[in-house]
């Protein structure tokens, strides 16, 4: 189980409002967010309801002024809790939409995959085991995407602007 605490002004101060999972629609429980406390598990929030917009993957732990710790606009507007995944990780990755094309498959994280695939740019993907994030830039920056169980047909459809892949990992239990 998790749990993460929203507030209004940088410090914890302010409104606040927790949660405990998944929440597509924050816009009612506070107008803005400067500080976020994350008590236990890790979330991924976004800028905008229904999971959508730029997203930022949060651990346990304190962002006292969460816009210049780690560049979150102080608009939250949805949460999701990832749970914990102890079991095997295994993702395939497809130069083209609608899983084909070339297909690698990995089950580890890679910090370029460029380097190490050869390929930057993945159109779709098959997330078979595990929760994983993608970044669009080597060594794990840049914007972030979240990927649970599933197919992926497109990369739009893990909120992707385009198919370059810089890096990716598996998320593994943080506590």
């Amino acid at each position: 189980m998790g749990k993460i605490i929203f507030y209004e002004d940088r410090n914890f101060q302010g409104r606040h409002h927790e949660c405990i999972g998944d929440c597509a629609d924050l816009h009612p429980y506070f107008n803005r967010c400067n500080s976020i406390r994350v008590e236990s598990g890790c979330f991924m929030v976004y800028e905008r309801p229904n999971y959508l917009g730029h997203q930022y993957f949060l651990r346990r732990g304190e962002y006292s002024d969460s816009q210049r710790m780690i560049g979150i606009s102080d608009c939250i507007r949805s949460c999701r809790m990832i749970p914990v995944h102890r079991g095997s990780f295994k993702l395939r990755l497809y130069e083209r939409p609608d899983m084909s094309g070339q297909m690698q498959e990995v089950s580890d994280d890679c910090s370029n995959l460029q380097d190490r695939l050869h390929m930057s740019d993945i159109n779709s993907c098959y997330v078979v085991d595990g929760h994983w994030l993608f970044y669009d830039q080597p060594n794990y920056r840049g914007r972030t995407y979240y990927l649970r169980p599933g197919e992926y047909r497109r990369y739009s459809d893990w909120g992707a602007l385009s198919p370059r892949i810089g890096s990716f990992r598996r998320i593994i239990d943080f506590s």
